[in-house]
């Protein structure tokens, strides 16, 4: 009697869990919570999609225009080198005093930015903008398996899609309005009252270090900083170099500067900045870091290339260009607030796989479409890309969290949002080195960019396809730890 009572009390207990719903996550214990997580989101989406709308007439006023691209790569680079730091700072100083230390910095960048009088001092406010953002980013990533169950960890993904879609329509068309009627610099001051929320939020609710838990020693890893940010300098000059052979030897460099860090890494034990199963191919977290980086790399090529081949093509508007676009992450953003409430194992699982051969699927869409002047097929591909991310990339990330130790699941945690910067740095390179291998560099315009945009295209599928691969192996081990 007293089994079968135990065996009904852990029946309801797992229907409960099974349950989880949308309105929980706005109970009072998780409220504030979900909101500082989604502006921490906020601040890094919005940002992007603000900046790249100012930036023409930014340069314009401060004569940059030779300077306009170091903006996104300055920030980019930023960004992962804080990222790569932020879970050894969570340890050492706790998620309060790191994220507020972060918001701080971002604030300052975004001051100095947004009041620059020249571009050297405007790409210094980008730096310090990457910076903060970069550890924003990361320990968002981080706090969601500490302030939440695991069954609302695909919901917490599922609204901050939703995010990520408000900023993909609402960011240009603010930052347009504000340039046009105000200035461009009112684009980043806009910024500054969502800053000064989302350091008030973490002032109050973000963790503080452990009590009782000593202080642990900081050992920042300066040479493996210097060898990744050499890895990413490297890889964004590769994407400007001016011919074939000097972007074949800075992307090779590049690579072989990251092997490098792994490696160095793999030597630091407690002073590692990545967890110690990464990329490897026998392990779940190390599979699952591979989709993600994969998955951005492939996707980078779209997000270079997309919009300027509908322009040239088909002839259409900056607008209408960007509004296909930006179906991709709305269709993100839907798909997974619909695959938020799926809680059978067995169907998370199958999302691992799914979601990358998804993405496939959705670039031969393009590459087809592009080829072929089928504007169908491209918008067509551009339904199954954000489809595919969105239903698995919340799975991806919890299965990766969840499936690293403990001791080890703020790295993984904080590496998720850092890993899918570095790939869209290096699949920006390689689609440009692809492109420009077609002949993209000779031919800039009109129809006769066609053949360099399907070179850069058919690159992305075959970066994807190692995606699939790697998510079926890790459905397989998934089912094999169950």
């Amino acid at each position: 009697m007293m089994d079968q009572r135990s065996e009904q009390a852990a029946a309801a207990t797992a229907g409960d869990e099974l349950r989880a719903g949308w309105a929980e996550l706005l109970e009072p214990r998780y409220a504030l919570t979900t909101l500082m997580l989604c502006i921490g989101v906020a601040l890094y989406a919005f940002n992007g999609f603000l900046v790249s709308t100012v930036l023409p007439s930014a340069v314009a006023e401060l004569d940059g225009a030779s300077l306009i691209s170091w903006s996104l790569s300055l920030y980019l680079a930023a960004s992962i080198v804080a990222g790569a730091c932020a879970a050894l700072l969570k340890m050492r100083y706790g998620a309060r005093a790191t994220l507020v230390g972060a918001a701080i910095i971002f604030l300052g960048g975004t001051l100095i930015a947004g009041t620059a009088s020249d571009m050297p001092t405007m790409l210094g406010g980008r730096l310090l903008q990457g910076f903060g953002e970069g550890l924003v980013a990361a320990l968002c990533y981080a706090l969601i398996p500490d302030m939440f169950p695991e069954r609302l960890v695909p919901k917490v993904f599922g609204v901050e899609a939703g995010v990520w879609a408000a900023a993909a329509f609402g960011g240009p068309v603010a930052a347009g309005l504000l340039t046009e009627h105000v200035s461009w610099r009112m684009a980043f001051h806009v910024n500054l009252p969502i800053i000064l929320l989302f350091l008030a939020l973490a002032v109050l609710i973000a963790p503080k270090r452990e009590t009782g838990a000593a202080p642990r020693p900081l050992r920042l890893p300066g040479l493996r900083l210097i060898i990744l940010s050499f890895a990413l300098g490297a890889v964004m000059l590769a994407a400007i170099a001016g011919t074939i052979s000097a972007s074949a030897a800075l992307i090779i460099a590049s690579a072989l500067a990251i092997l490098l860090l792994i490696r160095i890494d793999r030597r630091s034990g407690a002073s590692s900045i990545l967890p110690t199963a990464a990329f490897s191919t026998s392990g779940l977290p190390g599979l699952t870091l591979w989709i993600v980086f994969l998955m951005a790399v492939a996707q980078a090529t779209s997000s270079v290339y997309l919009v300027f081949a509908l322009q040239n093509l088909f002839g259409f508007s900056p607008t209408l260009a960007g509004a296909i676009g930006a179906l991709m992450a709305i269709c993100w953003s839907v798909s997974a607030i619909l695959v938020a409430h799926v809680s059978g194992v067995g169907q998370q699982r199958q999302t691992l796989w799914a979601g990358p051969m998804l993405q496939v699927v959705g670039l031969i869409c393009i590459l087809i479409g592009i080829s072929g002047g089928w504007l169908a097929a491209i918008i067509a591909g551009q339904i199954f890309i954000g489809s595919g991310f969105g239903i698995s990339w919340a799975f991806i990330s919890q299965t990766s969290m969840m499936a690293t130790p403990a001791t080890e699941r703020d790295k993984t945690s904080a590496l998720l949002p850092t890993l899918q910067s570095t790939g869209f740095a290096i699949g920006g390179a390689l689609c440009g080195f692809a492109a420009n291998a077609g002949g993209l560099a000779e031919q800039s315009s009109g129809d006769a960019v066609r053949q360099p945009l399907t070179f850069a295209f058919l690159a992305a599928v075959a970066w994807a396809i190692p995606a699939v691969a790697a998510g079926w192996r890790a459905m397989r081990r998934s089912s094999s730890r169950s």
